[in-house]
């Protein structure tokens, strides 16, 4: 009878025993303008790192690198959570929704944020309370020159994408037999402009091309007639701007407006990647041509593209783009760093992150891999040229990859 009672009061015991604890969710910070003339940006970055988030935490099952769901293994199947913050595209207000994130929501690091105005001054807050920042789409060679110790782009910066460009204009001038002799740089007054110019013009340089005209212009100027008459006396064999959306679609519409023929057209991404561009400069962008660090028709190397983008597309109708896909690869990133340090402590994150080795088919990108130097810039970020046609951007370079021969006008 006591060998009952004992057994009864144990069945009990453990029948009020309260169920296992999930792991807690880790918090993450991501500042992009969700308000202002950069709006769109901020809504595109938004479902980019949802759509990532549902990946790591759902049953997705994609064929990359945390693609399987089920949360963190490491920490216990804990989910990742996005906060996001509106830095309305002011790097004071950046500075401090970083703070804000920082201390208030106790996110454990930031990811951010289309500008390299913005990134300077979130990257500032984050070194000083010593979390990582995750530079996804922001271009600034400067950037990673600062001795920051908790910086760290997944990307390539402006530096290596103008090198694709350079590296391209010789391939193709030894394709097609008609070289590139002359550029004609044209960018807004940011440190993205200005960071973008400086590679450019030393690369023309050292290629023995000439730049005949480098012209400067305030960001969202009301007008850019001025600069598309001079663009046209220079008759460059390509223009290179470096803009964001509405600067990007005022340059094609100004161009035509005072009668330019232009023979082509490389572009520093930007603006001239986003949706936005594409519809509202319609034909008068055919034929324009962009660095990018992804390439959509890139499925056969990377099949978790397709899968990812139709995530994606279910979200906000559009494909992936230049910027997109670098947020969402930024988000897998970190969230394999935390998985890999088993923890959210900063030190343990900072040196995991410091360790990553991720091959590129593990990713959506073409690139090599990722792997961070001492400065926290990806090293194996490689990017590829592509070509407006049809509404649509076609991979043109390398010619290994590229899914559509360029349409290259120059020298004729």
């Amino acid at each position: 009878m006591i060998r009952s009672r004992a057994l009864l009061l144990a069945l009990l015991l453990l029948g009020a025993a309260p169920a296992a604890q999930a792991a807690e969710d880790v918090i993450i910070g991501a500042i992009y303008p969700l308000t202002g003339n950069a709006a769109q940006i901020g809504a595109d970055a938004r479902a980019a790192l949802a759509t990532e988030s549902d990946i790591i935490n759902g049953a997705q099952n994609v064929p990359m690198l945390l693609g399987q769901g089920g949360g963190l293994p490491n920490l216990g199947g804990a989910h990742v959570r996005i906060v996001f913050a509106d830095s309305q595209n002011d790097p004071q207000k950046a500075r401090a929704e970083a703070e804000r994130l920082i201390t208030q929501e106790h996110v454990v690091a930031i990811i951010g944020s289309y500008t390299s105005s913005t990134a300077a001054t979130i990257s500032q807050v984050t070194e000083r309370y010593q979390i990582p920042y995750i530079s996804a789409d922001n271009s600034s060679p400067a950037l990673s020159k600062r001795g920051l110790q908790w910086f760290f782009r997944t990307s390539p910066n402006d530096e290596t994408f103008t090198q694709a460009m350079f590296d391209f204009f010789k391939a193709v001038g030894e394709k097609t037999g008609r070289p590139v002799r002359s550029v004609a740089l044209i960018y807004e007054d940011s440190i993205f402009g200005t960071d973008s110019s400086n590679a450019q013009r030393r690369l023309a340089e050292a290629a023995g091309i000439r730049v005949a005209a480098d012209l400067r212009y305030r960001a969202n100027s009301p007008s850019l007639e001025v600069e598309a008459q001079r663009l046209r006396a220079a008759d460059a064999d390509v223009v290179m701007p470096s803009s964001y959306t509405s600067d990007a679609i005022l340059l094609m519409r100004s161009m035509s407006e005072v009668g330019y023929a232009w023979k082509a057209v490389m572009a520093q991404a930007a603006g001239f990647q986003e949706q936005d561009f594409i519809t509202a400069a319609g034909p008068l962008a055919d034929g324009v041509m962009s660095r990018s660090s992804f390439a959509l028709d890139a499925v056969k190397s990377r099949p978790a593209i397709e899968r990812v983008n139709a995530l994606y597309r279910a979200r906000q109708g559009k494909d992936l783009n230049d910027n997109t896909s670098r947020e969402i690869v930024a988000l897998q990133v970190l969230a394999d760093a935390i998985n890999r340090a088993k923890s959210t402590d900063n030190t343990a994150l900072q040196a995991a992150l410091r360790a990553t080795d991720i091959p590129g088919d593990q990713t959506i990108m073409p690139w090599k891999g990722v792997k961070f130097d001492e400065t926290g810039q990806n090293v194996e970020a490689t990017p590829v040229i592509q070509q407006l046609g049809g509404g649509k951007y076609h991979t043109v370079y390398p010619f290994d990859l590229a899914a559509a021969p360029v349409v290259w006008r120059v020298g004729q």
